[in-house]
């Protein structure tokens, strides 16, 4: 088990989860390859996109529903700056994980995170556990809790 992997597992246990990370054949680096391999909606796969403050230089963390793309003026709102995308090289400096691995939690440097309130219509969804095949079943309350994220509206409907 690589050390990323280790390390989400180390904080769902910490966190007081106890649930199993499941190692799929096949990549699980989309949130479409997700849902097929976890035999459920898109919707209940939880991206973790990271992106940077314009102004602040800071990275955050951004918990989005499978389903849903990220309407960038809604969240400006809710966070107080524009954000851009983060360097690939510096998500992994900061996370400890590569894009398409990166989990919710885990993360070598504290992230502000937020969480698409759209991700709590659903009894469980699935989150990337460190590798690009490596994955996590939640309740999407107890995500929110372990992560200290503030809900937001991805969407700008």
């Amino acid at each position: 088990m690589s050390k990323s992997v280790k390390r989400v597992e180390k904080a769902l246990s910490e966190a007081g989860h106890a649930t199993d990370i499941v190692r799929m054949p096949e990549s699980t680096r989309t949130a479409e390859e997700a849902a097929v391999a976890c035999k459920c909606a898109v919707g209940q796969i939880v991206k973790s996109l990271i992106f940077l403050g314009k102004e602040s230089g800071e990275m955050k963390l951004l918990l989005v529903s499978g389903d849903h793309q990220v309407d960038m003026t809604a969240v400006k709102s809710v966070i107080g700056e524009e954000l851009g995308r983060a360097d690939v090289r510096a998500v992994r400096d900061v996370t400890g994980f590569a894009i398409g691995g990166v989990s919710p939690i885990g993360h070598l440097t504290p992230l502000a995170t937020f969480m698409d309130a759209h991700l709590l219509t659903f009894n469980r969804v699935w989150a990337a556990a460190g590798a690009p095949n490596a994955v996590f079943d939640i309740d999407p309350k107890t995500l929110l809790e372990m992560t200290g994220a503030a809900l937001l509206k991805v969407t700008g409907d």
